[in-house]
């Protein structure tokens, strides 16, 4: 038929997936569109092998809808980074990580304050695959030299600890690791990947949990990798490719709602944060408050020295409460509900009955605590109530 012949007639069941007319896509937005689909169409078969020479082309939903890869370079851009690839949450760019820098037989070297779940990530699969994770001082700064071996293939750090917030001497365990030829992958996540520069001081890989200050609102699992330079971008993106891992357009678009309140949301939450910091150092049931801009906080000056800012996370050390009174004292908290995560406008908290850090003492008698967007006079009123109760 010509081009100015009319369609043919069609049936209800193909007029249903084939339809003649369509809306006019002429609408702009000030929120980005939320594109779902798996399959992605070409106009010639010779454009499926151009796009396939091309990463940067759309060729299957798995390796990025616009939607995906609009979030990923404004991640990129914010960090500094030269590309940023994600993926399903947090602990799978973790995961990811190993897979991109490691091979059977491989040395790590991993902070003892990093998250859990890297720990038992490194005690469990990857010890069957023959790569061993060794724990390091958080603070050993560019003593982390002599733990270097000729098979180290990734040294992780994670500034501050998500649970006993010690900050680590980044640039120094760089500059060690770059002597060596080694990557150094950064947990970027409490600074939102803005309130702590990781390129410029010389990290290989920044990770984050968007889930938690880029989402925002405790309604997201998804995760990033920012690579520094084009060498690493290439071996991230072929790793996630092979191992199948992809996004929901959808987390995507709630992420970058999240973003555009970001800068906002860090900004009550240092102020409301420290207000509460302040308050329970003052109070003589606490034997410690761990925050990174408290003076006497480990770190704290490295802190002052790399950072623009600090976030909603610390944790307190009571004075020689028992385990029925760190218990008695989380479960008699009102506004602070008790749960995993951080980030988000509601406020968290959380105890350690098993933690051996700082010290095998104090670790069953912290608490960390995530101040949310309520009203910091409100929060203290509830930590007061309970800390009374505690202590009856």
């Amino acid at each position: 038929m010509g081009s100015d012949d009319p369609d043919p007639p069609r049936r209800p069941a193909s007029r249903a997936i084939h339809p003649l007319q369509r809306a006019s896509r002429d609408f702009q937005s000030l929120a980005t569109p939320i594109y779902r689909g798996s399959t992605v169409l070409f106009d010639k078969l010779a454009d499926v092998v151009d796009r396939r020479r091309n990463p940067d082309h759309y060729r299957y939903g798995l390796t990025g809808t616009p939607t995906a890869r609009e979030l990923a370079m404004r991640i990129a851009e914010l960090e500094g980074a030269h590309r940023t690839y994600l993926v399903p949450g947090g602990l799978a760019a973790i995961s990811a990580t190993y897979l991109v820098t490691c091979t059977a037989d491989s040395h790590v070297l991993l902070p003892a304050s990093a998250y859990p779940p890297n720990r038992t990530l490194g005690e469990g699969v990857l010890a069957r695959f023959g790569i061993e994770v060794e724990q390091y001082d958080p603070l050993v700064g560019g003593g982390i030299a002599a733990l270097i071996r000729d098979n180290t293939a990734l040294i992780w750090c994670e500034s501050p600890g998500s649970i006993t917030m010690e900050i680590q001497d980044v640039p120094a365990i760089t500059a060690a690791a770059r002597a060596r030829g080694v990557p150094v992958a950064l947990d970027n996540t409490y600074a939102a990947g803005v309130l702590f520069d990781a390129f410029a001081a010389g990290v290989d890989i920044s990770i984050q949990a968007l889930t938690k200050y880029v989402g925002g609102h405790s309604d997201v699992l998804i995760g990033s990798m920012s690579a520094r330079d084009p060498a690493m971008a290439r071996r991230i993106a072929t790793t996630l490719e092979q191992l199948g891992m992809g996004v929901s357009p959808d987390d995507c678009a709630l992420a970058l709602r999240g973003l555009a309140t970001l800068d906002v949301r860090l900004r009550a939450l240092e102020q409301s944060t420290l207000e509460v910091a302040q308050w329970l150092k003052q109070r003589p049931e606490v034997k410690a408050v761990l925050h990174p801009a408290l003076a006497d906080c480990p770190g704290h000056d490295i802190w002052k020295r790399d950072f623009t800012g600090s976030a909603s996370l610390f944790s307190v050390i009571f004075r020689d409460w028992n385990p029925a009174q760190v218990e008695r004292f989380v479960d008699s908290l009102l506004l602070f509900k008790i749960g995993y995560s951080w980030g988000g406008v509601t406020s968290l908290v959380m105890a350690y009955p098993h933690l051996r850090r700082p010290t095998p003492e104090d670790g069953p008698r912290l608490v960390r605590l995530n101040i949310g967007l309520e009203h910091p006079a409100d929060l203290i009123a509830d930590l007061e109530q309970a800390l009374a109760k505690a202590v009856d």
